[in-house]
């Protein structure tokens, strides 16, 4: 009988830890709460480090996250569809750039504001992209003394 008792009570703290952890998990994610958002896309030359569900942010505050991503086969270029949540209105002028967190963190779609009083719309494309810079091929340049190009 007290083997029983036991069990239940270690059973019940194993249930409340395993609820405890699912919602620190949802939480640190960002995927507790369904939250009112709206879709825009943006065609980059290069993703690396961004697939479904990487950040999107605005001033380093995560605003969103990637929906999808695959390749255009007519351009050749890396097409994202992301999520921003609503209330937060996004110029037309904006520019999208695949950012870094440092040399060890992972990359996030980041957007920089620009200065219109007109705002894309659910489903529109931002048009000024940057893509992502491979550290590799920096690295490589610097360790091999390549001279920067001087503009004629």
């Amino acid at each position: 009988m007290s083997e029983n008792k036991t069990e239940i009570i270690v059973g019940g703290i194993v249930l409340a830890v395993a609820v405890g952890f699912l919602a620190y998990a949802g939480r640190v994610t960002g995927f507790s709460a369904a939250q009112d958002e709206y879709t825009l896309s943006a065609s980059f030359r290069a993703a690396d480090g961004v697939s479904v569900g990487t950040d999107v942010r605005l001033a380093g505050v995560k605003v969103g996250r990637v929906t999808a991503m695959e390749l255009d086969p007519a351009t050749y270029r890396a097409a994202a569809t992301f999520t921003v949540r609503d209330g937060i209105e996004v110029p037309d002028d904006s520019a999208a750039a695949i950012s870094s967190e440092g040399l060890l963190g992972g990359n996030y779609v980041e957007i920089l504001p620009g200065g219109s009083p007109f705002y894309f719309a659910p489903g529109d494309r931002i048009e000024f992209t940057q893509g992502s810079v491979s550290l590799v091929s920096l690295l490589m340049k610097f360790v091999a003394g390549e001279p920067e190009e001087t503009p004629e």
